[in-house]
This record gives structure tokens, C-alpha cells and sequence, in this order.
């Protein structure tokens, strides 16, 4: 059985699921709100506040989640939640889009920022690739691959605040293309103080929230029957990744395209942290020498889709079938193949 903190029945799991998502709904927007009010006051820009602060913020969950698993023993439970919610929140890029109804989403929000994280990502899960190649190489229980992925995570940071402050690639300027927005704020939004503050309170109710779908995702996926890769790669990994989807949706209706890509890639270079992390928790070897063809899956169909979403980027394709990008239509086609094969081995 999975390790959960709830023992509930099936029918009142369902009812705490559901009020965990409303408040992650109510929270999630609210934040989204403060928000690109404290990207236009600190001139951080919206792709930096998405990665940072928002991306972080929304995936506490998730890292709890695969660090409580994997100090239990659950190695590919741990796993597969990290990659299969990096996977599902590419879907949710693709939904996001639908939302945006002017262009297509990876069109105007076109930017170096959002270029450079997809970039960051795509070498973040090769590293992990990498690891599953040699995983029984460790020190002191604990494979190289994972510091390694923090030190380039900090990195990826490090260059895209520069690559925001002096940027060397500026994308073609188009009618479609949306620029995030550096008007000046009404005098009636409160100061940077309290504006944090609203974020911090915003962010805990999030991440709180999201732990509680997490703790009774588990408990709901228990009655399945299903193996810990495909329990941890849909189940847990597209609760604890509901917030992003909120938060994505939200920001798309309020115009901050950059915002919403920033969530949603900038909370995948967060989610390769869970693995790295959760190696420290994993105390029986490395936890790349644990894990499954199932979590091997996970992590191929998160580089397609990562490959997929640097290509719409460049492509800037406008418009297509309903009104979404090709590579939004190719990301749902990647998750929903993925998803069937997992499922039937």
C-alpha cells in the first residue's frame, strides 16, 4: 500500500479531494493576481516570477509527496510523481491554450525567458537520463546525478535573470505577439510589502492544499490495484499538479501569457528536483538503481514533450486546428500515447 497520513473511505477521500481543489482554485487565481502586480513592482518580469516564486511555490506539494514516498521505500512512486507531473503539466500547457483564443498560446507568448527555461529543462531531464544509464554508481547512498541537478537548476536561474536583464535573442514582434505588461499599477494596489505578504498566504494555502490532494490521491489510487509507476505518474502527479493548471488558466484570462508559460515550465525545472531530493530521502542505495521501465517511460515522454514545446516556440506557429497550436494538439497526442502504453504493459 502507498503511505498516506488519511485512512479514509473512498466516497469521503472523493469529497476532500474535491474541497482541497476548490481552494486551490480560489487561492490559486488570487495569486496569480498578486502575483504579476509584484512582477510589474520589482521588475522581476512575469517569466522570472513564474519560474521562481510561482513555479516553486505550486510544486511544495509534489516535492512532499515524492520525498514522503521515497523515505518509505517507495522508490518508483517517488519517481514516477515527479516525471509524470512534469508530463501532465505539459498537458496542461496544451489546455491552457485552449483558453487563449486570439493566437496560439506559444506564439504570443514568445520570449527569450520562456526559450531559455524549455532549454534548461530538456538538459535537466537528459541528466536524469544520464543516471538511469549508470544507476548504481553512489556515495554514501546517494548518486551524483542529484547534486549535479541542483547545481544546474540554481545555474538555470542564474542565467535566466540575465538573459531577462539583457537579453541576446528578441523574437520576431508579430500582431499576435503579447508582451507582459510594465504599465504603471493603480495607487490602490497596496506596496511590495504587503504584496508579498498576500503571496506568501496565497502560496501556503496552495501548497497546503495541494498536500491534502496528494495525501488522499493516494488513498483513492490504493483501490486500483495499479503498480506504483502508473499510481505516482497519474494519480498523485496530476493532483499535486492541479495548482499549475489553475494558475496557467487564470493567467492566460488575464492576458499575462509570459506568466502562464513560466508556470508551467519553470515549475517543470522545479519538479526535477523531487528526484534529486528524493535520492537524499531514499536511504536503501541510489534511487536511480530502484526504479522501474515504467519511470524510464515517463522520462522519454517528458523529453518529447519538452522537445515538442521548444519547437512550437520556435515554429511561432499563429493559428491551427481549433484554434491551438500543432505542437499544443502533438503535446495532448504525446501524454494520451504515453498514458496508453503505460497502461496496457
Amino acid at each position: 500500500m502507498t503511505p498516506g497520513i488519511f485512512q479514509f473511505s473512498l466516497l469521503f477521500s472523493i469529497l476532500i479531494f474535491l474541497a482541497a481543489a476548490v481552494v486551490i482554485a480560489i487561492f490559486g487565481v488570487r495569486m496569480t493576481h498578486v502575483a504579476r502586480q509584484l512582477a510589474i513592482r520589482t521588475r522581476m518580469g512575469e517569466a522570472l516570477m513564474g519560474t521562481i516564486f510561482i513555479g516553486a511555490s505550486t510544486s511544495l506539494s509534489g516535492i512532499m509527496t515524492s520525498v514522503t514516498t521515497a523515505s518509505y521505500g517507495y522508490a518508483e512512486l517517488s519517481v514516477s510523481n515527479a516525471l509524470g507531473g512534469i508530463a501532465a503539466q505539459m498537458l496542461f500547457l496544451a489546455i491552457a491554450d485552449m483558453f487563449y483564443r486570439k493566437a496560439n498560446l506559444e506564439h504570443a507568448a514568445a520570449s527569450a525567458e520562456n526559450l531559455m527555461m524549455t532549454a534548461f529543462l530538456i538538459i535537466l531531464l537528459s541528466i536524469l537520463l544520464f543516471a538511469t544509464t549508470v544507476p548504481h554508481i553512489s556515495i554514501y547512498a546517494i548518486h551524483p546525478a542529484s547534486p549535479l541537478l541542483i547545481i544546474f537548476y540554481l545555474f538555470s536561474i542564474h542565467i535566466l535573470a540575465r538573459t531577462h536583464q539583457m537579453p541576446m535573442w528578441v523574437p520576431k514582434n508579430t500582431r499576435d505577439t503579447r508582451h507582459e505588461s510594465t504599465n504603471k499599477l493603480s495607487r490602490r494596489v497596496p506596496g511590495v510589502e504587503k504584496l508579498w505578504i498576500q503571496f506568501a498566504i496565497c502560496a501556503a494555502m496552495v501548497a497546503m492544499a495541494g498536500w491534502v490532494l496528494a495525501q488522499t490521491g493516494m488513498q483513492i489510487s490504493q483501490q486500483t490495484g495499479l503498480s506504483q509507476g502508473v499510481v505516482g505518474g497519474v494519480f498523485t502527479a496530476i493532483s499535486t499538479s492541479l495548482p499549475e493548471l489553475v494558475i496557467a488558466v487564470a493567467a492566460v484570462r488575464m492576458k499575462s501569457l509570459t506568466l502562464a508559460v513560466g508556470d508551467i515550465v519553470g515549475g517543470n525545472l522545479f519538479d526535477t528536483l523531487f528526484i534529486a531530493v528524493s535520492d537524499f530521502a531514499y536511504r536503501e542505495g541510489s534511487i536511480y538503481a530502484a526504479i522501474s521501465s515504467t519511470e524510464t517511460t515517463w522520462l522519454a515522454i517528458t523529453l518529447i514533450m519538452s522537445g515538442i514545446l521548444m519547437v512550437g516556440l520556435l515554429h511561432r506557429e499563429r493559428h491551427g486546428p481549433g484554434n491551438i497550436g500543432w505542437e499544443s494538439v502533438l503535446l495532448i497526442i504525446a501524454y494520451l500515447v504515453g498514458l496508453l502504453a503505460l497502461i496496457l504493459s
